[in-house]
C-alpha cells in the first residue's frame, strides 16, 4: 500500500492551557525586599559601621597595596598550584603503583589537614631548617645557606597555599580527563597522533569543559584563602593591611568593610572572566537544537506518523 507522504496528517487541535498561578511567589519577594530595605536602612543610619571611617580608608594608599599583594598572592599561587596539579593528576592515573602511591599520600595530607596549620608550618620553616647545606657528606660543603637571615615571608605564603590548593585542583583535573571517553583517545592513536598530542588535541579540549568551572571556583575561593596569609606570618596582603590600620585606629568593622569591598570587587571580576572562559570552552556542547535541526526533526516524525498509517 503506497503511502501519500506529500500532505502532512491533520493537526491535534491546539490546548488552550491556563498557566498556573503563584500568588505566594508574590507575597514572598515582596516580604524579602520590605527586609531587605529595612536592613540596608539600618545599616546606612547605624553609627557603629562607621561609614566615614570606611570612605576615608577605602582608597587608601595602604590598602591599595594590599589589594596588589593578595592578587599576587593568587596569581603566583594558582600558577604554581596548577602546576604541582597537572603532574599529580597524571601520577594518580598512571599505571606505575609507586607513583599513584606518591600522589595518593600528597592528597591525603594536604587535603586532609587545614591550611591554616599548613601556613604556619611554612612560616615555620626558617626555625626548622635554620641551614641548607649541599655538599660531600663529612667532606667539603659546595654550597651554604642561612635561612634564617632572609626573609621569605611572601615566599612562604605563595607555596603554602600553592601546595594546599594543588590537592584539590588535581582531583579536579584527574575528574575531567577521565570523563573524555576513552574511544577519543583510541581514536586518536589510531591516526597516529602521539600521546602528547592526543593530550593536547583531543582529551584536554574536551575535558576543560570539566575542569574549567571548579577551577574558576577555586581561583576565587583562594583569593579569599589569601586572607590566612597571616599564619606565616605575612601582613602586607589586603586582610593584614587593613588589620593592622584598625590595630591603630581602634575602629575594626570599617575595615573591615573596606576589606570585604574589595573582596567582593575583585570576586565580581573574576565571576565575569569565569563566565566567558566557560562559554568558550563549551563551544559545540550546546543542547539546543537550531533551526533547521528543529524543522528537521519535525519532517523526520511526519514522515514517520504517515508511515504507521
Amino acid at each position: 500500500m503506497s503511502v501519500d507522504v506529500s500532505s502532512p496528517p491533520d493537526s491535534p487541535t491546539a490546548i488552550d492551557a491556563v498557566p498556573l498561578r503563584h500568588p505566594w511567589r508574590w507575597v514572598a519577594a515582596i516580604v524579602i525586599l520590605i527586609l531587605l530595605g529595612l536592613f540596608i536602612y539600618g545599616a546606612s543610619t547605624n553609627e557603629a559601621y562607621g561609614w566615614g571611617t570606611f570612605a576615608k580608608y577605602i582608597l587608601d594608599e595602604r590598602i591599595v597595596n594590599g589589594v596588589w599583594i593578595t592578587i599576587q598572592l593568587t596569581v603566583y599561587s594558582m600558577v604554581l598550584a596548577i602546576l604541582i596539579a597537572v603532574i599529580l593528576a597524571v601520577m594518580r592515573l598512571s599505571p606505575n603503583p609507586v607513583f599513584r602511591s606518591v600522589s595518593w599520600v600528597y592528597l591525603w595530607i594536604f587535603r586532609g589537614t587545614p591550611v591554616f596549620v599548613q601556613l604556619v608550618f611554612w612560616g615555620l620553616l626558617p626555625t626548622i631548617y635554620k641551614n641548607i647545606q649541599l655538599g660531600i657528606p663529612f667532606g667539603p660543603t659546595f654550597f651554604h645557606l642561612n635561612i634564617q637571615n632572609l626573609s621569605l615571608y611572601f615566599l612562604s605564603a605563595v607555596l603554602g597555599l600553592a601546595f594546599n590548593e594543588a590537592a584539590y585542583l588535581a582531583e579536579i583535573i584527574r575528574a575531567g580527563i577521565s570523563s573524555v571517553p576513552e574511544g577519543q583517545s583510541e581514536a586518536s592513536t589510531a591516526l597516529g597522533m602521539s600521546w602528547f598530542l592526543t593530550m593536547r588535541r583531543t582529551v584536554l579540549p574536551q575535558a576543560m569543559r570539566v575542569i574549567i568551572p571548579p577551577t574558576g571556583n577555586e581561583f576565587i575561593g583562594q583569593l579569599k584563602t589569601t586572607s590566612l596569609a597571616v599564619a606565616v606570618p605575612f601582613t602586607l596582603d589586603l586582610f593584614g593591611r587593613q588589620r593592622d590600620i584598625a590595630g591603630v585606629i581602634f575602629e575594626p568593622i570599617p575595615l573591615l568593610l573596606v576589606a570585604a569591598a574589595w573582596y567582593l570587587l575583585i570576586t565580581s571580576i573574576l565571576m565575569v572572566g569565569q563566565f566567558y572562559l566557560e562559554r568558550y570552552f563549551s563551544r559545540g556542547a550546546t543542547r539546543k537544537l537550531t533551526t533547521k535541526q528543529l524543522d528537521a526533526l519535525a519532517e523526520a516524525q511526519t514522515l514517520g506518523e504517515a508511515g504507521h498509517v
